[in-house]
């Protein structure tokens, strides 16, 4: 359910609650981000090798043991590549969550632009190209690093 609603209307949903600003764009995304990361960890656990595991648990090992050595080296890299992603996305979002009241730098893209200080919106908008082309850099960097 939590990942069936779109983070939009949940943004504007916690407005009600907290009222205008960066409180309810921070709830909204991270209401979203629990449904959407516990699905994709969840496929992931789940799509693990069982050999591994039943190998270690033949010699003996604890269940502890087990998640340790077969379990956890299985579901990392996917779990860090999932992170990064969702990491990614929230920070395309953010700029269009402030427009419906989530607060942030999309507030302020939307104020400037209404107060037609058009100089002001363009700095935001190259600072938000800016740090989503950082964003992509970076995961890639971390993306490459896992394979």
């Amino acid at each position: 359910i939590i990942r069936s609603i779109d983070v939009l209307i949940v943004v504007i949903i916690m407005t009600i609650f907290f009222g205008l600003g960066s409180a309810a764009g921070v709830f909204g995304l991270a209401f979203h981000n629990i449904g959407v990361l516990g699905k994709l960890y969840s496929e992931a656990v789940e799509g693990i090798d069982p050999g591994p595991g039943e190998a270690i648990t033949a010699t003996g090992a604890s269940r502890l043991q087990v998640v340790w050595t077969a379990v956890l080296p299985q579901i990392i890299n996917p779990f860090i590549s999932f992170s990064i992603y969702r990491l990614d996305a929230n920070v395309r979002l953010a700029p269009i969550l402030g427009f419906v009241g989530g607060g942030g730098i999309g507030q302020m893209l939307f104020q400037s632009t209404q107060l037609l200080q058009y100089e002001k919106a363009g700095l935001v908008v190259f600072m938000i190209v800016v740090t989503v082309a950082a964003m992509d850099f970076f995961s890639a960097q971390v993306r490459k690093g896992l394979t």
